[in-house]
């Protein structure tokens, strides 16, 4: 099983016409996503020759449901039209929107994301890598080789990059599915929702949860832990070195004074029962101890 995402997942590219639209396309294609239209209303009515497959362009995403029945969009349009896509996308009721774009005003994330939770949207994101079911499905930029095959793992995580990272050190055992769900200070679908996800999915058997400084969503994730999640988790937190008052990388990663820092999180998650790495690759061996323990 998965979370979020499956092999019979119908996927919409918004965006897709454009140069990272294209590229990520082509990718996900590869890894196995069944993308059924782009959306493009300069461009629709054409198609898009990916080589082994040909892509139609609709001009909205309600032309896409119909055409094809895509319950997923992926959103790569650019940081001014995002809101309005994303909102697009909400009032025809599709159930996840995976929006990458980065660079997207908090306000316009905040209205957004407050828009489609009436209607019953998911979003991930802004500004995540998306989600893989490996062997199933993926849904925006995470590359798909460096999780090879299925597994036991359920991962979240703020950071695009640290989620390559463990699923590369973690590839051996493999992954439910792995959720980006972005650093942006307003973020649509949180540590906690997954964890919820992850707790309820009969595959997962342990929760890799990668954090980092600022906020405290953390701190909740770890309070939701205890009252919650009976499978194990592991925790690695990014930005320990971390100057303080300085924002580093994503623009929700900022501490100040005591407040959102990575030692106070690690406290916070460690209370919580959760094993927590010093570093990714401790953050690994964890893994690989705790579900030797389960065993």
């Amino acid at each position: 099983m998965a979370i979020y995402l499956t092999k019979d997942s119908r996927v919409l590219v918004q965006g897709m016409t454009g140069s990272e639209g294209m590229r990520h396309t082509r990718r996900m294609l590869a890894a196995g996503t069944r993308i059924v239209g782009g959306v493009n209303p300069r461009k629709a009515g054409t198609d898009v020759d990916f080589t082994d497959r040909v892509v139609p362009v609709f001009g909205s995403v309600r032309e896409g449901i119909d055409a094809n029945g895509a319950d997923v969009t992926v959103v790569f349009v650019p940081p001014p039209f995002a809101k309005a896509a994303v909102m697009e996308a909400a009032d025809v009721g599709i159930p996840l929107a995976v929006v990458i774009t980065e660079g997207i005003p908090v306000h316009d994330a905040v209205a957004f994301q407050a828009y489609a939770a009436a209607r019953g949207t998911r979003v991930i994101g802004p500004n995540c890598p998306g989600l893989i079911s490996p062997g199933q499905s993926n849904a925006g930029i995470i590359p798909a080789d460096i999780a090879t095959r299925p597994g036991r793992i359920g991962l979240v995580s703020k950071s695009g990059t640290l989620t390559y990272q463990l699923m590369h050190e973690l590839r051996d055992i493999g992954f439910t599915t792995a959720v980006g769900i972005g650093g942006d200070p307003v973020v649509g679908t949180t540590h906690i929702d997954c964890l919820t996800a992850f707790e309820a999915d009969p595959d997962t058997e342990l929760i890799v949860l990668i954090g980092e400084i600022g906020g405290d969503a953390e701190e909740r994730a770890a309070a939701h832990i205890t009252a919650h999640v009976t499978k194990p988790v592991v925790a690695y937190i990014a930005g320990f070195t971390a100057p303080e008052g300085k924002t580093m990388g994503h623009a929700g990663a900022i501490v100040s004074g005591s407040s959102g820092t990575a030692e106070a999180k690690k406290k916070a998650l460690e209370a919580a029962g959760v094993a927590v790495g010093s570093t990714p690759t401790e953050t690994a061996r964890l893994v690989l101890k705790r579900l030797t323990a389960e065993r």
